[in-house]
């Protein structure tokens, strides 16, 4: 039986224009620039005035143009998130039904920040069955709608963004290689947002709160743990060492997870890729985001072997070997935006702030 691949050919990135600084943090939670960026590499996040489907939609338009082909030609979209608009309808309808996609088949994943691993190794086996020539695999998440911006701990980390890309059906040896996913049932409490969702009490007038649990030590110990394998494991698969990997594109959630990662792995740190400074943790979007921008920055060369790897709530985990094609320039590009928000970062998140804080302060009585 002839075997087909999926060679990623478009790519694309939606970061909402708001930008929230460690500064602007400190004006309303006790913490500083320095307490975050030595802790966390992050210097600022973005946060979005717009739903999660509207910067999936932008991504999704941009990785089209850079592929060279027209939304018809689109017969598979994943939208990978744990922020939707809502769960019924899914959000990759409307992605859909925006693009003019009208012959994909579409539907949302949620593998929390190991989405966009799940959704490659999804799509990438969907267009090897044979039946698809083009998929769009978009991670999106408005994971600051999540946010008690009262809690130190939680605050610094999140922002808001989307990054897409374009699979197509090639007989050349390009795409996705190998993948290991998996999940750590056992620690699915220590990142979780708990009773959102039909275990909530349907009649509950104080369902607009909820907690968000982040328990920071098991996760870090937890995510290496499962990272750290999940690149061993496909590493050895395909007995490649650290020299066979040309660049890593981690997901950014915590400089010291990254270096971690790349210790345990056996890679040098200098092979991979990080922009968390200037976005912090989108969740499932960190991965196609960071593609993008390193094959804006001339890191990806063709031919190129990446390691990916991912950790999220679940807590799922996983790893994949890319071997990426011979074009790193997109075809044509596309001019779609967000609108232009009316407000900055501070005046998007007033409302949840002065809800947080008195939230917090009725808890404290």
């Amino acid at each position: 039986m002839f075997m087909y691949f999926a060679e990623i050919t478009g790519w694309g990135k939606c970061l909402p224009q708001a930008k929230l600084t460690n500064e602007d943090l400190s004006t309303f939670i006790d913490t500083s620039d320095e307490w975050i960026s030595s802790r966390t590499g992050i210097k600022e996040r973005r946060i979005s005035h717009v739903n999660t489907s509207d910067m999936a939609t932008v991504a999704a338009k941009h990785a089209i143009s850079c592929a060279g082909i027209t939304a018809d030609e689109v017969d598979l979209i994943i939208v990978m998130t744990c922020s939707p608009d809502s769960l019924i309808p899914n959000i990759a309808s409307k992605v859909q039904r925006d693009l003019g996609a009208k012959n994909a088949a579409a539907f949302d994943m949620n593998a929390a920040c190991t989405g966009f691993l799940y959704g490659l190794e999804t799509a990438t086996r969907m267009i090897q069955a044979g039946c698809y020539r083009h998929a769009i695999i978009i991670g999106a998440e408005r994971i600051t709608w999540y946010v008690d911006w009262s809690r130190r701990d939680i605050a610094v980390l999140f922002g808001d963004g989307a990054g897409a890309v374009v699979l197509s059906k090639t007989e050349q040896e390009s795409g996705l290689i190998h993948a290991r996913l998996g999940c750590d049932s056992e620690g699915r409490d220590v990142l979780s947002v708990p009773d959102f969702g039909t275990s909530m009490d349907r009649y509950d007038p104080d369902n607009g709160y909820f907690d968000f649990h982040f328990v920071g030590r098991e996760i870090f110990r937890r995510a290496v743990r499962g990272m750290g394998a999940a690149a061993t494991n496909v590493l050895s698969h395909l007995s490649f060492t650290a020299d066979d990997i040309d660049i890593v594109i981690p997901h950014q959630a915590n400089k010291r997870i990254i270096e971690a990662l790349c210790e345990h792995s056996g890679i040098p740190l200098e092979k991979a890729f990080v922009n968390i400074e200037k976005y912090g943790n989108t969740s499932a979007a960190t991965v196609p985001i960071a593609l993008c921008e390193a094959l804006e920055q001339g890191k990806v060369k063709p031919g190129a072997n990446i390691l990916m790897a991912a950790f999220g709530a679940g807590l799922t985990w996983g790893a994949s070997v890319v071997k990426w094609g011979n074009r790193v320039q997109p075809i044509s590009e596309s001019d779609a935006a967000l609108p232009e928000p009316e407000q900055n970062a501070l005046g998007l998140l007033d409302k949840a702030i002065r809800a947080s804080k008195a939230r917090a302060e009725q808890q404290n009585q």
